[in-house]
């Protein structure tokens, strides 16, 4: 097996994929009133899935996060700390919401971490001085 990618469930499609799309540069695969979006950043395939119809498919009923949460993370990854402070205003002012301003941690990483609209945890970093 190899990773082909990696997909979280949404509420709002059309919503997600603006903000993946336009705030985050993500490359979209498939229009936003689908079902399941594909999107790619740099070779990666991102997917976003609408809870409802996942849960249509399975015949199932699953619990979400709601709110934002740590259930997971993106990571992002920039050239340089500059980039971690660049892209974190660029995003936070596109609609991104701020969790943690730029930072640089005792490992040497600078980092900040933001949430999507539906409160998904995406971190922006870099170990380049």
């Amino acid at each position: 097996m190899r990773l082909e990618g990696m997909g979280i469930m949404v509420d709002d499609m059309a919503v997600m994929v603006r903000f993946y799309r336009d705030v985050l540069g993500f490359e979209i695969k498939e229009e936003e009133n689908t079902s399941n979006v594909y999107l790619e950043k740099d070779g990666t395939l991102f997917l976003l899935y609408r809870k409802s119809d996942f849960e249509k498919m399975t015949g199932r009923k699953f619990s979400y996060c709601t709110g934002i949460n740590g259930h997971y993370e993106i990571a992002l990854g920039v050239e340089n700390y500059a980039a971690v402070d660049r892209t974190y205003e660029l995003v936070t002012a596109s609609g991104a919401e701020s969790v943690l301003p730029p930072t640089t941690e005792p490992w040497g990483q600078r980092t900040c971490y933001i949430a999507d609209p539906e409160g998904n945890l995406i971190e922006i970093g870099s170990f380049v001085n």
